[in-house]
């Protein structure tokens, strides 16, 4: 049997972070710590709430409303620290990674996008690592280490909500106003804590992004569709590349335990699917593999009666890969198929190829050199030819 080697997991006093507790942990935590009795735990929860998602303060003596002796225990027994940033990169296009250490040996990668959705999404990871070996995904060739906390998942919000300059939370004029779960990792095996980090991230008086605005992206892990649309309200998005068995069998090997028509009956039944809440199906376009018009036809048989938009991917190369992009009048013809039959099928506008930042491009570097101290080790060797 293997087991899954998880290096992060905190020392029986490591303080518990208080970002990523729900409401509801967050009031039994005061009362367990004995900050506060229970018949005043809800307000006191609610103040320190609004300070941490609303404010994003990381001291507690910054929380003004709060006595000085009550932020003093708190500071005791819980803490606010933001993960570290290992690297930050910039594109030339704009777009933002940053490489966060949650805890030694954890390496999470988190991309911002400007101009997408209302005005930026950021794409958050769930797992270090993934279990679904997708053969053309670079952060498939990384093994999995363990799923990421609530806490860790919210943390990579705020990492980009400093970054942006995003607290307190604006009403209006965000330049955070989406979040995908399409990073490093399979969201629906660790569903208990992006549940939670949804709840948390889309609370009114915090965050307060909308469940519409949040999605969540699955190999197709049908068995938990109906827990996620239940619990999260969170929109859906299908990664699909292949419209028959054996080429998802290869592509996707996931669809051995689950396959097309399993899929297909479980997006059907997703709670809340409208034509005011399409579910989202990606397809990563790879040259001569799955990108011709016959391709294109299976495709719109295959979703037939569903509420959809198909996000047409051009493919995001990585070092090693044996797959290339399909040529561009190839994807556009594609396009053309879907749009006519009147489904909204845009191509997705590469973003953070020269970063490695790309659709289906990340992979952390806690289990090699990091890529950061191997650029500067190649620069050195350059200097010193």
């Amino acid at each position: 049997m293997s087991l899954t080697l998880d290096l992060s997991r905190p020392a029986p006093t490591a303080p518990v972070n208080l970002s990523g507790l729900t409401r509801e942990g967050l009031r039994q935590a005061l009362i367990d710590a004995d900050i506060c009795p229970p018949e005043k735990a809800k307000m006191r929860a609610s103040q320190v709430w609004g300070w941490i998602h609303h404010y994003g303060v990381t001291d507690f003596d910054a929380m003004s409303n709060v006595a000085k002796e009550t932020r003093a225990r708190l500071a005791e027994a819980f803490t606010l620290a933001r993960p570290e940033i290992v690297e930050r990169q910039v594109s030339n296009d704009g777009t933002r990674k940053w490489l966060i250490r949650t805890a030694p040996g954890i390496e999470i990668e988190t991309v911002y996008i400007p101009d997408v959705g209302r005005a930026g999404a950021l794409c958050v990871s769930s797992q270090v690592g993934c279990t679904l070996n997708c053969t053309f995904c670079h952060t498939g060739t990384q093994k999995l280490v363990r799923n990421l906390t609530a806490a860790e998942i919210v943390a990579q919000v705020q990492v980009a909500r400093d970054d942006l300059g995003e607290w307190p939370s604006p009403k209006e004029d965000r330049r955070l106003s989406n979040i995908v779960f399409m990073g490093m990792g399979e969201p629906l095996y660790n569903l208990d804590h992006v549940a939670d980090a949804i709840d948390i991230i889309s609370d009114n008086e915090g965050i307060a992004l909308s469940r519409r605005r949040i999605t969540v992206s699955t190999s197709g892990v049908v068995p938990q569709l109906q827990a996620l649309g239940e619990r999260t309200q969170a929109m859906l998005a299908i990664s699909l590349h292949a419209t028959n068995d054996p080429l998802r069998d290869v592509l996707v090997p996931l669809n051995k335990k689950y396959d097309l028509a399993e899929l297909m009956d479980g997006i059907r039944a997703y709670p809340g699917l409208s034509n005011a809440r399409r579910v989202t199906f990606e397809y990563v376009m790879l040259k001569g593999v799955n990108d011709s018009p016959d391709e294109a036809r299976a495709l719109l048989n295959l979703i037939k009666g569903i509420p959809a938009k198909i996000n047409l991917i051009p493919f995001n190369p990585w070092p090693g890969t044996d797959y290339e992009c399909s040529d561009w009048k190839t994807i556009e013809r594609f396009a053309a198929i879907l749009n006519k039959a009147g489904y909204a099928s845009p191509i997705r506008t590469p973003r953070g190829r020269d970063i490695l930042a790309a659709c289906g491009q990340l992979k952390s570097e806690s289990e090699k050199v990091r890529a950061s101290a191997l650029r500067r080790a190649e620069q050195a060797a350059v200097e010193a030819a």
